[in-house]
């Protein structure tokens, strides 16, 4: 469709707004939709922006994103795959490519960062998005891009851009190097996200930054030095058609659920594990699932060998959606035990289906799960003891688990519905669309040759994860 037919519309078809659909170009250079929160945010958003009578292409590198085409937007939901050498995948990840895989200069950038220890896909993919949206100009009334964050993406990219920062990935960096041992692993930890240096340039020359909480939206204020005035907090949240209750799933005594990577500080499983260890004193038939792939050494292991726990801590992964809600269903209680999230997609969706949940304080999670004692049982981050008096306090109280579960389902269905998110985010698009000549400020040279090899400064890459930061 040319920007002509675009700017008449159709007045047969508008859009759930009144005004006339968009044409949407939603970028990510992760696509998973299992294995991290930016999969997810990409698959359901662009359901329900499609459902809003938008017409949405999600362009991604690998693992590209997988779409949900129902039958009544699926003319509305495209996937266009943008390519890139896929390093980090499964089972070969830091993989070299063989020669004829190489297609230009961009490719052998991403290589030679992967070689010396640095993540180059936020990079990669921009340059290769800039160059795909520039070729298709016209068709785009908004491109927005879901955290990438990269030089590419600064300057002209043929439409008003719009960018979601969930958060700062700084605060990864942070706790991963605080739980750093040894220079050696520091330093490989520093050189991994040297990418963030770019995400902050980038971030602070953007027109329209979305973020998912107000503690996101603090949080990149002080991590990357945005403008408040440029933020604007659309809440994400779940899908409450299929996160539901359902009494015909029948509660397994003592199940105690969550959703966590085991190889990253972030998001505190090792407090966890040790809690459990406390619970199972009070609660012999305690135990814990983990939607996450088993670790086969590092804190978590060591905790779980330590406390004699193999045999009640199981890990599962690559469940289909439906048997994850009957996973969370199944289980008396659900526990968020992250020191830090941005939003906390787990504890909505857990809430959703009436689950009662023990959450920490940290980040965003007050402002999902609600207050303790109304809509969940809340403790500090980082102490296995109050996570043990909570989680004990839940299985031992039927009446409370159901008061909580029923209150944090009513919780999310107020304020966190996917539906609502659509809604909040065409808002900005048009926003954006308003003002067309608020773009990327671009600086300095948006891509400089000191910028593209800055990461290829040669270090360690000991104890770098590809599960939990390069495959997500």
């Amino acid at each position: 469709m040319t920007a002509e037919a675009r700017e008449a519309g159709s007045p047969q078809d508008p859009a759930a707004d009144g005004q006339r659909p968009l044409d949407i170009a939603l970028l990510t250079y992760k696509g998973n939709p299992f294995c991290g929160g930016q999969g997810v945010y990409v698959r359901h958003l662009s359901r329900e922006l499609a459902r809003l009578g938008h017409r949405v292409e999600v362009i991604g590198s690998q693992p590209y994103p997988v779409l949900d085409e129902g039958a009544e937007y699926a003319a509305r939901l495209t996937l266009t795959e943008l390519p890139s050498l896929d390093l980090y995948r499964q089972p070969d990840p830091f993989r070299t490519p063989k020669r004829d895989e190489y297609r230009d200069w961009v490719d052998a950038l991403e290589v030679a960062t992967m070689w010396t220890g640095g993540f180059p896909e936020p990079l990669t993919f921009s340059l290769r998005a800039r160059r795909h949206l520039r070729a298709r100009r016209g068709h785009f009334d908004v491109v927005h891009d879901n955290q990438t964050l990269g030089y590419g993406l600064l300057g002209d990219v043929g439409a008003p851009l719009v960018t979601t920062i969930h958060h700062p990935i700084t605060v990864d960096r942070q706790l991963e190097l605080d739980a750093a041992e040894g220079w050696q692993r520091r330093m490989s930890v520093r050189r991994w996200y040297a990418f963030t240096r770019m995400q902050k340039r980038v971030a602070r020359r953007l027109p329209s930054v979305l973020t998912v909480s107000g503690t996101s939206r603090a949080e990149i204020v002080d991590h990357l030095g945005v403008r408040q005035d440029r933020i604007h907090v659309v809440h994400i949240g779940a899908d409450t058609d299929l996160f539901s209750p359902d009494p015909s799933v029948p509660q397994i005594p003592g199940r105690i659920v969550t959703t966590s990577s085991a190889d990253v500080p972030l998001k505190g499983l090792v407090f966890l594990v040790e809690a459990l260890a406390k619970v199972r004193a009070e609660h012999p038939d305690a135990h814990l699932v983990v939607v996450g792939k088993r670790p086969e050494e590092g804190p978590v292991a060591q905790a779980m060998q330590r406390y004699g726990l193999e045999g009640a801590v199981e890990f599962v992964k690559g469940v289909s959606d439906a048997e994850l809600v009957d996973l969370v269903r199944s289980a008396q209680v659900a526990c968020v035990p992250s020191l830090y999230e941005g939003f906390s997609l787990p504890a909505a969706e857990a809430m959703a289906t009436g689950t009662p949940l023990v959450a920490t304080t940290g980040g965003a999670i007050p402002e999902v799960a609600g207050r303790d004692g109304e809509t969940c049982l809340a403790v500090p981050p980082g102490e296995p003891g109050a996570l043990a008096a909570a989680l004990s306090r839940l299985l031992g109280d039927a009446e409370l688990r159901d008061r909580l579960g029923a209150a944090g389902r009513d919780r999310v269905l107020r304020n966190f519905t996917w539906a609502k998110a659509a809604e909040g985010t065409v808002a900005r698009y048009r926003e954006a669309i308003a003002h067309p000549h608020s773009r990327p400020d671009t600086g300095r040279s948006a891509a400089t040759g000191a910028d593209l090899v800055a990461s290829a400064t040669p270090t360690a890459v000991e104890g770098v994860n590809s599960e939990s930061r390069a495959t997500c």
